[in-house]
C-alpha cells in the first residue's frame, strides 16, 4: 500500500529522508503473532491489523511507526532480540524502543497535522 503523496512529502520533511521506500501491508497476518497490537514493524516495513486508510488518519500512530522503522531498525538499533530483551526487562510500555517512538510522535504530532493542512503549491504547467 502506497502512502497519500502529501503524506509521504510531510512525513519525509519530518524525518528528512524520503519515507515511500517503506512498505505497508493492510491486514497483515503477521500482526496475529503481536496480541492486540494494532501495527508492528521490521526493516522497511509497517504490517497492520486493519486499513491502511485507518492508519493514515492517526497521526500519532504514522509518528510512532516510521519512528520504529527509520530512526530504530535502518540504523540496526532495533532487532528482534533486543525488542524481546527490553521487552522482557521492563515490559511493553517501559521498553525504550517504545518510549523513544512514543516521544517522537508526541513531539511531532502538530508539526505533522499543519504539514498536512498547509495549502498545496500551485503546479506549474
Amino acid at each position: 500500500m502506497a502512502l497519500p503523496a502529501a503524506l509521504a512529502k510531510a512525513l519525509g520533511t519530518i524525518f528528512g529522508e524520503p519515507v515511500d521506500r517503506i512498505a505497508i501491508y493492510e491486514h497483515a497476518w503477521i500482526i496475529r503473532l503481536h496480541g492486540r497490537a494494532i501495527a508492528t514493524t521490521r526493516r522497511g516495513r509497517i504490517y497492520l491489523r486493519g486499513s491502511a486508510a485507518h492508519f493514515f488518519a492517526s497521526p500519532e500512530l504514522l509518528l510512532h511507526e516510521f519512528c520504529h522503522v527509520l530512526h530504530q531498525w535502518e540504523s540496526g538499533r532495533l532487532t528482534r532480540t533486543r525488542y524481546l530483551i527490553e521487552c522482557l526487562r521492563f515490559g511493553y510500555r517501559r521498553n525504550r524502543f517504545e518510549v523513544e517512538a512514543r516521544a517522537f510522535a508526541a513531539a511531532h504530532r502538530e508539526r505533522l497535522q499543519a504539514l498536512l493542512q498547509a495549502p498545496l503549491p500551485a503546479e506549474t504547467y
